[in-house]
């Protein structure tokens, strides 16, 4: 960790002389670090050419860079919050501050820091109705398909998604990948359930041929947020060559 912090401090000084503050998160911050995880390093300009994001190497460390200006900072945290995925949020709430010239860096990691523990707003109106009718679509491709392949592959699409409707659904962060099963255990540990540890044994089930723990799930997820969704489900579209509604501007 002292390695990680002392290098993250150098390659923002060497990148990024002007920077206004600078954060270091992800996995060595968490403590989930592997041989192979990167430095995620995010730093506030005051201009451009930020906003960008950048990949690059520094010392022996890969690194993802998230360059930012104070607007382009608010909009990804804005969007973490409304999408219910918080990876700028946690970037900068669960972080160690490596340059804070102005006070900015420590005012945007508390503030993250509280949203982070906040949660986002649960899902509603079209939006719910959505991840329901998407996870009962697939809970249907995954009870009829014909071919092995094809049922592995919507049961892999069904088991996030369904989790994704469990966890934004109840008001609890979302993720992909491995932030699945780490979102899934903070919830159990918010709740005292077993979410985790039936989506893993579904998740194994399924890849031998054996899809009743998955479907089970699913139910499941779908009788905590009003159902199965096919009938009745609408949402308007947008045509860009329609006349405005009368009204609009």
């Amino acid at each position: 960790m002292d390695g990680a912090v002392d290098d993250a401090r150098a390659l923002v000084a060497h990148w990024f002389p002007e920077a206004r503050a600078a954060w270091l998160g992800g996995s060595v911050v968490l403590g989930s670090a592997t041989p192979g995880s990167d430095l995620d390093v995010t730093v506030l300009l005051p201009g451009p050419p930020a906003p960008y994001r950048d990949a690059r190497h520094f010392r022996d460390w890969p690194v993802e860079l998230f360059v930012h200006t104070e607007t382009s900072l608010g909009h990804y945290v804005r969007r973490d919050v409304a999408g219910g995925r918080p990876t700028m949020v946690r970037l900068l709430g669960r972080s160690v501050v490596l340059l804070d010239s102005d006070g900015s860096g420590a005012q945007w990691q508390r503030t993250a820091a509280r949203l982070l523990a906040a949660g986002p707003p649960r899902l509603t109106g079209d939006d719910l109705d959505t991840m329901r009718y998407a996870v009962t679509d697939l809970l249907d491709d995954v009870t009829h398909a014909h071919d092995a392949h094809e049922r592995l592959v919507c049961a892999v699409l069904l088991a996030d998604e369904a989790a994704h409707l469990l966890l934004h659904g109840s008001a609890h962060w979302w993720g992909r990948g491995k932030w699945v099963a780490r979102e899934l255990a903070d919830f159990d540990e918010r709740e005292n359930t077993s979410w985790r540890e039936r989506h893993e044994k579904a998740l194994v089930t399924a890849a031998a041929g054996d899809v009743s723990l998955l479907l089970a799930f699913a139910d499941d997820v779908l009788a905590r947020h009003g159902g199965p969704l096919f009938e009745g489900f609408r949402l308007s579209g947008t045509d860009p060559a329609a006349p405005p509604a009368p009204g609009s501007t």
